[in-house]
């Protein structure tokens, strides 16, 4: 059975305890040297760099994220331990665990720890997939040759240099496709190193409930639950017609990955799927007009980000989260693609209509997915709204001189409720 020392990266067979250095952190398996998908997840990102920086705050429970009416954005394993969690309402997460350090995100220091961790990987492979700040899927097929050590050699030697160099932690995931690495890299948080391989997979998914597969929310869950599916195992039971004819392209891809396949490639130019901008207000809120006022800002933001990157997309959404905590979400395709903040904020402004007065609400969100190039953008016109060129023609005049005077020369009055 081959084994690494996960502390001084000694390669092992059989052996419980490293012969070199005498530590127990042998990470032993059958495919340990041939297997080439991982996925890296850091621990507590945020939280941690906050405790590497501050050491007092080492034993400390702490939560990072907004204020009373805000939401966790990471909590440390202290914090996790009470029943803190990420996306808790801060007010749950202090009645949980009242002691906690709370402290606001510092991003620009989190998004610079992040670019030294991914110089790191870039030295390993050229093949990274980063899915956020703190996490990304790395290909290490062929590096065997160019480094002189297998690929799970290379994934303990990435960590360790991670703990040593910028004093923080993470967990590997090691497998034979992306979808079992990232269920991996989350199976013996935090500092795990942990392996599923291709012989194991039918044994290991069996009795493992469908919430593992990344992106099944509360909503797929329920959706699931109504038909019977709570495990791998229920999965198995579904042909792939009924599975697509219930659930669409999902699915395909669920009788795909109940069986542990995987066809997806690490890709180092994974598109955007959507842009977005949400808040949630200090307090809940059913005022029209200040609402009005946030979902222009709102559709404001979408539109500068979609044209900073050259892109426009076909589908508006807008988000509302009211005072029980009950998600509405509403979304509508156009026509043509845009990037234009006034035919995003009309948009998303007839789907608030379509709501009606259900509020107060505590959180409001506005995006555009199904991107496309900005080439393609507001070709046909509204025919419906006359006047809608000669706005578009308006903001991209206001573009050139916010550009050139900055963000703040014109402001609609919208934008002051």
């Amino acid at each position: 059975m081959p084994g690494l020392c996960r502390d001084c990266l000694t390669l092992l067979k059989n052996e419980r305890r490293c012969t070199g250095c005498g530590s127990p952190r042998v990470k032993s398996h059958p495919e340990l040297l041939d297997l080439t998908i991982a996925h890296m997840d850091c621990d507590a990102f945020y939280a941690s760099v906050e405790k590497r920086d501050n050491p007092e705050l080492a034993d400390k429970p702490v939560i990072i994220g907004g204020g009373k009416r805000g939401v966790v954005s990471t909590a440390c394993y202290v914090a996790r331990i009470r029943g803190v969690r990420s996306a808790m309402p801060m007010f749950k997460a202090l009645q949980l665990c009242p002691d906690a350090v709370v402290i606001k995100p510092r991003m620009s220091v989190y998004a610079q720890v992040s670019r030294d961790i991914r110089a790191m990987m870039d030295e390993l492979t050229p093949v990274v997939e980063p899915l956020s700040l703190d996490e990304a899927f790395m290909d290490l097929s062929g590096t065997q040759r160019l480094h002189g050590a297998p690929p799970a050699a290379m994934l303990a030697r990435l960590v360790k240099r991670m703990k040593d160099e910028l004093g923080v932690t993470g967990s590997i995931g090691l497998s034979h496709n992306k979808f079992l690495a990232k269920v991996a890299s989350d199976l013996d948080k935090p500092r795990g190193f942990s392996v599923i391989g291709k012989a194991e997979t039918a044994e290991f998914l069996n009795d493992k409930p469908v919430r593992l597969i990344w992106g099944i929310g509360p909503a797929a869950q329920e959706s699931l639950d109504r038909a019977g599916i709570r495990t791998f195992n229920d999965l198995l039971r579904w042909d792939q017609e009924a599975l697509t004819a219930r659930f669409g392209s999902m699915g395909y891809r669920l009788w795909h990955l109940a069986r542990g396949q995987d066809k997806r490639r690490v890709s180092t130019h994974e598109p955007m799927k959507s842009i977005s901008n949400e808040t949630t207000f200090f307090e809940d809120t059913a005022n029209i007009d200040v609402l009005d006022g946030h979902l222009w800002r709102m559709a404001l933001k979408v539109s500068d980000r979609a044209k900073a990157k050259d892109l426009a997309g076909r589908v508006v959404t807008l988000k509302l989260k009211k005072a029980n905590h009950k998600i509405l979400t509403r979304r509508v395709s156009l026509r043509d693609a845009t990037q234009i903040a006034d035919r995003i904020y009309r948009t998303a402004r007839g789907l608030f209509d379509q709501v009606g007065d259900q509020g107060p609400y505590r959180l409001l969100g506005c995006g555009l997915s199904d991107l496309c190039p900005a080439d393609l953008a507001d070709i046909s016109g509204d025919l419906l709204d006359p006047g809608a060129v000669r706005r578009s023609r308006a903001e991209r005049a206001t573009d050139e001189i916010r550009q050139r005077f900055g963000a703040d020369a014109i402001v609609k009055g919208r934008a002051l409720r």
